[in-house]
């Protein structure tokens, strides 16, 4: 993507059977949407049309191509991943819609892999109709981060004011407090920083780490994770330089708006990080995978198979999700011509001292 070029953003139709579809549709009925990127939505025609007959007040026109070399930049592109007929049943657990799903996930994966994409922002699939034998994975994230070959990554959900990242993911319970290691949560603290500074433009980035357990084990009464484990990777942090800080007892962090001292907070596990977030988020929030070479995001949301086909869905999560693939292409693309010259660097480093004085 040049400076003067919009950039070419993947989407994938997640759940056949779930609201992906139709809040695609929605966010890029809006023309709007076609001044800022150039969308291709991996799917078919046939799959499209159905949705877009169900939601007849969203007038959405398209172009149908299957060389991602000839896009239209002045409309939708549907990029056909298949031809076949593929029943699509609203609100139904399907084998096909899950098939079909994981079908449009590795099309577009591949075609950004292979730079024909600048972004991909994927909308939701669902684990029981996506457990296939090609597709041995809880998520996106793991899929992703297998696919590039990445050490590890990292799930983090933002919304204005608020980022929350988890050191585990789509874990039972049961297992969580197994994988609480001190290595497990450098690395993700790494991650976390890392991507606060390239992805999000913070130079000296806030860290908060929450507890385990209750109360953040009540001084090793309610566990000693805290003691043994968390509080160690938090001093080894602090001993590199790095503004981390922590472990906090996560009902009274977030009571008591603790999370507006800090750039990010790391959850130990799913609903300890994500049930405040989209509390707060109020269906704005966006999911983003860092510590890949390239940018993915997704709502925060799931298949709402519940209200799938009965245009209830509300796109907006699924349109901030574009929004913010965009944004962090430009401040990724900002940061590496800013440190790929040390000498520029240096210079607009030294004009800032200057206006600050």
């Amino acid at each position: 993507m040049e400076n003067n070029e919009k950039p070419v953003i993947g989407i994938t139709t997640g759940d056949l059977n779930g609201i992906g579809p139709e809040v695609i549709i929605k966010t890029f009925s809006d023309n709007r949407m076609l001044e800022i990127c150039t969308p291709v939505i991996f799917a078919s025609n046939k799959v499209i049309n159905y949705y877009r007959k169900l939601i007849t007040e969203y007038p959405f026109a398209f172009t149908s191509t299957k060389d991602m070399a000839n896009l239209n930049p002045k409309t939708v592109n549907i990029f056909n991943c298949w031809e076949e007929e593929v029943p699509v049943q609203p609100g139904l657990f399907s084998e096909a819609a899950g098939k079909y799903a994981v079908r449009s996930l590795m099309v577009a994966t591949q075609c950004l892999k292979d730079k024909e994409l600048d972004a991909m922002v994927t909308a939701p699939i669902h684990k029981n109709n996506t457990n296939l034998p090609d597709f041995p994975y809880t998520g996106h994230t793991p899929f992703l981060k297998d696919k590039f070959g990445a050490k590890d990554v990292l799930m983090l959900l933002f919304s204005e004011g608020l980022r929350v990242a988890l050191v585990t993911e789509h874990v039972p319970i049961a297992k969580v407090a197994e994988l609480i290691t001190k290595e497990a949560i450098q690395s993700k603290l790494t991650l976390l920083r890392e991507t606060l500074i390239k992805d999000f433009g913070i130079d000296k980035p806030r860290i908060a780490v929450l507890g385990l357990n209750p109360h953040a084990g009540d001084d090793g009464q309610i566990g000693n994770e805290e003691k043994t484990i968390i509080k160690p990777a938090i001093d080894q942090a602090q001993q590199q330089g790095h503004l981390v800080y922590g472990p906090y007892s996560a009902d009274a962090f977030f009571a008591r708006a603790t999370y507006t001292q800090f750039d990010a907070v790391l959850a130990m596990y799913h609903d300890q990080g994500l049930v405040p977030f989209k509390t707060l988020a109020q269906d704005l929030g966006v999911n983003y995978t860092a510590g890949l070479p390239v940018i993915r995001t997704s709502p925060d949301h799931g298949t709402a198979f519940d209200i799938a086909g009965k245009n209830l869905a509300d796109p907006s999560s699924f349109r901030e999700a574009v929004y913010q693939a965009i944004d962090l292409l430009k401040q990724r693309r900002n940061y590496e011509q800013y440190t790929a010259n040390p000498l520029r660097r240096g210079k607009i480093e030294k004009e800032k001292e200057v206006s600050d004085d």
